[in-house]
């Protein structure tokens, strides 16, 4: 264990009331937008009320959102009509994505977006209620210009300190840099900055604990919050993963890099923000926790690999293996059959935890079919599986996204030879199969997912920052396309029938449409499908599922395994229905056919 770089930040309000709370500013006004939840805000106010100062505390991250909340009352809002700024630095809908999720709050409230101006950080509000009552607003939405690692143009949410004398005449105004984006760009100064050697991996675990006095709020949206501790995690993660793909010389989404783990834990604690850097060897133990088994079928979160073992211990058959790079065990079964073949998977990125025990629960009702044919691997990612059970001990509603990748930083499906560690479950997998068609189970950000000091919208993931239901994603080979789509079709025709699914669909893409404009998906059943050539895949076709499944829990987790088993059903249906030839084995190395 190297301790890299130690920091204590004292807060930002804390500073302000240091400056301003003295005799010579009685009676003067403050204006201040900070990174902090609302009641620290509301207590720095009184505290300021105390001593004379009349001072409105503002929030720098999402600040209509928060105007509504705290100051505009959504509860009886007929219209609102929202002109947002527009700049030519980052997402054209940037300033309108950032008010998500308005439209859930507001009821059956009509909102309409219309672009604002290009010279202006403000929002343009207006509000008519319920009694024909109008009103207008102007919400500041103070923003910096930068550079992203990647020399990328950037604007992104910042602090703003406003300052108005006894006689109302401004005396300052500016930006102020918080403690929230003080301590993050120092951290990654630190990290950039450390000799960390010519070759990867660079470290076994690099550990960013961070405590922060802020607490998340839940909003009356789905699983919706607002969090900045979430929110600095993923900017933690993702700015790293470009200083080390700047390091290694790589283009930013190169899934190859292989780095290390990278970890941020960002604690809720106080009064001041701290950060300790340090790098750590890699947590012993496979991951096994004593937690009380669940119902497969009724289970509420994410099982343990303790359980996950005896489930897949329950389907039988010829058991094939791979050890994972941080040494655990990665098992999958295969079940020969008469049957077409057909690969099922789970677990790639290993925050996306619904498919894995949607694919035990197919894999179990499959084994009762006479001539079922099928290789299983329910959870390629055990590293990154350990790493998240770990994080969501302190933060279960967030989205994790450093347990996304390996232990060695990668994306497992990009791996190449020579060590394959636990891709090699998924090139065994194809060499017992020969299978034609890959079903491999994945989840998505069930809340909005942002980067508030990188740009907000996350870099390289825009399509993935709102939930928009269940949908597919088909990848083929070339000369595949028409059987792949005569699968997706059966497959969302069978879907249509599971309860409650399309109605969620529904609901989310409404809200979705509602800050991102009108879909541009194709629809097949009234599912969103994703058509695309990509020749990298070992079987000709692969189905992806893609449900938003990260943070959820109880009935919200049971529906989204329940769709993930359907889908796999459905599509093993629909293959052998289809008239393609059986396929027969075929040999594979290092992820490639040998003819």
């Amino acid at each position: 264990m190297t301790v890299i770089f130690e920091r204590c930040l004292t807060p930002t309000l804390a500073a302000l009331f240091e400056r301003f709370a003295r005799p010579a500013y009685r009676h003067h006004r403050i204006e201040a937008w900070l990174f902090a939840d609302e009641p620290t805000r509301r207590e720095g106010e009184r505290k300021f009320a105390d001593h004379g100062i009349t001072a409105r505390l503002r929030s720098a991250y999402k600040p209509l959102l928060h105007a509504v909340l705290e100051d505009l009352s959504p509860t009886d809002i007929a219209r609102l009509d929202i002109a947002y700024p527009r700049r030519e630095i980052g997402h054209e809908n940037r300033f309108r994505l950032e008010t998500y999720p308005l439209a859930g709050l507001c009821g059956p409230a009509r909102i309409s977006f219309s672009p604002g101006r290009t010279d202006s950080l403000t929002y343009d509000v207006g509000v008519t209620r319920t009694d024909g009552a109008c009103s207008r607003h102007e919400i500041f939405a103070p923003n910096r210009e930068h550079r992203a690692i990647d020399g990328t143009a950037l604007l992104s949410p910042t602090g703003w300190l406003k300052v108005s004398d006894a006689d109302g005449r401004i005396i300052e105004d500016r930006r102020l840099e918080t403690e929230y984006e003080a301590l993050f760009q120092a951290t990654i100064a630190a990290i950039a900055d450390h000799d960390w050697g010519d070759s990867e991996p660079w470290f076994e675990e690099l550990n960013i604990r961070v405590s922060l006095p802020v607490h998340d709020r839940g909003l009356p949206v789905g699983d919706e919050a607002i969090s900045l501790r979430e929110a600095l995690h993923e900017d933690f993660y993702f700015t790293l993963l470009e200083v080390f793909h700047k390091k290694a010389g790589r283009p930013a989404r190169a899934h190859t890099m292989q780095p290390g783990q990278i970890v941020p834990e960002i604690l809720h604690g106080g009064p001041a923000a701290k950060v300790t850097v340090e790098t750590r060897c890699f947590a012993a133990g496979n991951g096994a926790t004593l937690e009380p088994h669940q119902p497969l079928d009724r289970a509420e979160r994410a099982i343990g690999m303790e359980q996950l073992d005896c489930e897949l211990a329950k389907i039988g058959g010829q058991v094939f293996s791979a050890r994972s790079y941080a040494g655990r065990r990665v098992d999958g079964r295969y079940h020969e059959g008469h049957e077409k073949p057909v690969m099922i998977s789970a677990g790639q990125h290993a925050n996306e935890t619904s498919g894995v025990v949607g694919a035990l629960r197919a894999a179990q009702a499959l084994i009762r079919r006479p001539g079922a044919h099928f290789a299983l691997s329910p959870l390629e990612n055990p590293d990154g599986y350990a790493l998240h059970q770990r994080l969501i001990l302190d933060n279960p509603h967030h989205m994790h996204h450093s347990a996304r990748y390996t232990a060695l930083g990668d994306d497992l499906e990009y791996r190449r030879p020579p060590a394959l560690w636990e891709k090699a479950i998924r090139i065994e997998a194809q060499r017992l199969t020969g299978a034609k068609l890959h079903i491999n189970l994945h989840g998505y950000p069930a809340h909005e997912w942002t980067r508030p000091l990188s740009g907000y919208i996350p870099h390289g993931f825009a399509p993935w920052m709102l939930p928009k239901g269940f949908f597919l994603i088909l990848r083929h080979h070339e000369g595949w396309r028409d059987q792949g789509e005569r699968l997706l079709d059966i497959v969302t025709a069978r879907l249509a029938d599971v309860p409650d699914l399309k109605r969620f669909n529904d609901r989310q893409l409404a809200l979705y449409e509602a800050h991102a404009g009108r879909h541009d998906f194709s629809l097949s059943n009234g599912f969103a499908c994703l058509v695309s050539q990509n020749n990298d895949g070992a079987a000709p076709l692969t189905l992806i599922t893609e449900y938003p499944d990260e943070t959820v829990y109880g009935d919200a987790f049971i529906a989204a395994h329940t769709a993930q088993m359907a889908t796999v059903i459905a599509a093993y249906d629909a293959w052998q229905a289809l008239p393609i030839a059986a396929s027969r084995r075929t040999e594979y190395q290092a992820g490639h056919p040998i003819s």
